[in-house]
């Protein structure tokens, strides 16, 4: 699996470079510096002190101190209480969940995920594309002694994981052509069984259409089985997708077809609730 923080340096400006004078001629310097205080935490995942925070920003120790504040009062950072580090909260990453009224995919998804954990013993995920790659919502970690699992916030290829693949079959033509394109004539090898092939990918995302639920075959990781099922909403748009992974000897080849049926399910539920309460 691929890590990367929420405010990708690849999408974004270097917005915390020391020194940066180009944040004080925008039209509001303090925010600037918010967003450059919240892309800094996200690369540190393990957190910053206020002390840090100040070397790596070079911002003034007052406005750090204001700002590293003010988002533990708005519920976007947290502050340790061993080492007084401040992290991301979760809540950042709700914002990029979709949204129905007053009702998050994240917040409609949490029991059929966890009952779905409690089922297999395995850890179970919410996943969304953003920016073309999977992103990691919620996820409920297994129950067995040995887990595979991922991390909240961690950004995933869509081809190489079931998840993904779930939400590209559910995608129309033009939409995946795009993503294609985007992507160039060939997509990188992880495994000897990623679908690096357009081809390839092409006909297990039809294969993924008639069943109803998408596999991942050590795809994105050796010794790691996964199954998926996409979300959908009214029009049939995949919302995200929920799916459960577990290392290869506890999901053979043989039980895809039940790990699918119970990522159908939960998503089906998901896509209820979150549709109408």
């Amino acid at each position: 699996m691929e890590s990367s923080s929420l405010l990708s340096p690849e999408s974004s400006p270097n917005l915390a470079a020391p020194g940066d004078s180009e944040l004080d001629s925008l039209p509001s310097p303090t925010g600037a510096k918010t967003l450059a205080l919240l892309d800094l935490l996200s690369q540190h995942p393990e957190g910053l002190t206020a002390t840090e925070a100040v070397r790596e920003s070079g911002f003034t120790h007052n406005l750090v101190f204001r700002i590293l504040k003010t988002l533990v009062a708005m519920g976007f950072a947290l502050q340790r209480e061993d080492n007084k580090a401040y992290t991301l909260s979760n809540r950042i990453l709700d914002l990029t969940s979709p949204r129905n009224g007053g009702r998050s995919l994240v917040f409609c998804s949490q029991e059929s995920l966890r009952k779905l954990r409690d089922k297999t013993g395995e850890t179970a995920q919410l996943l969304i594309e953003v920016g073309g790659k999977g992103l990691i919502l919620e996820q409920f970690r297994g129950t067995q002694s040995l887990q595979v699992s991922g991390e909240v916030g961690m950004r995933v290829p869509l081809y190489s994981c079931a998840p993904g693949k779930a939400i590209l079959a559910a995608w129309n033509d033009d939409y995946r052509d795009a993503w294609y394109r985007e992507r160039g004539k060939r997509l990188k090898q992880f495994t000897e069984t990623t679908l690096h092939r357009r081809s390839d990918l092409e006909r297990e995302l039809e294969e993924i259409r008639s069943c109803g639920y998408a596999v991942d075959r050590a795809e994105g990781a050796e010794g790691i089985h996964c199954a998926a099922a996409a979300i959908l909403d009214a029009y049939g748009q995949p919302l995200g997708a929920v799916t459960v992974m577990a290392p290869i000897a506890r999901m053979t080849e043989e039980e895809f077809p039940q790990f699918g049926k119970l990522c159908r399910i939960a998503a089906d539920k998901i896509s209820r609730k979150f549709r109408h309460g």
